[in-house]
């Protein structure tokens, strides 16, 4: 049982260091992690629609609401209809937006890379399979 609690002790650590950079970028704009996770996956997958990004990031609507407002006039992310449908909403990061994910991003890939190179080939190998199993829950 202890180690389990070292492992959760650890993952709370890791997550407080892998957000620490991120969060006092995010901050100085008066933003936080729910920003930052709408403008990462927003990022990742160009043209989501706000029904595929609230599924993705598994929240109400009235959750999304407020940030993606907020982002969206803060010039960082647009909504376009869709041509196929008008009454669907297709998301995008603006210039400012991409610049300001690539920024976040840049910081935790960094801080994930030096960790993974220190650990080595085979624990990140480990590490991957045991997020899997965590997400799968």
């Amino acid at each position: 049982m202890g180690d389990l609690h070292d492992a959760i002790e650890q993952f709370y650590f890791a997550y407080r260091g892998f957000t620490d950079r991120p969060d006092r970028i995010l901050e100085r704009r008066g933003l936080g992690r729910v920003h930052h996770r709408i403008l990462y996956f927003i990022g990742r997958r160009p043209e989501v629609s706000v029904r595929g990004l609230l599924d993705l990031l598994a929240v109400s609507k009235q959750a999304l609401n407020a940030p993606l407002r907020q982002l969206m006039e803060m010039d960082l992310v647009r909504a376009e209809a869709s041509t196929q449908d008008r009454r669907v909403k297709r998301l995008a990061l603006t210039d400012a937006g991409r610049k300001l994910e690539a920024e976040l991003t840049e910081a935790q890939t960094r801080h994930l890379r030096a960790a993974f190179d220190r650990a080595g080939a085979e624990a990140q190998q480990g590490w991957r399979a045991v997020m899997g199993e965590m997400i799968k829950g």
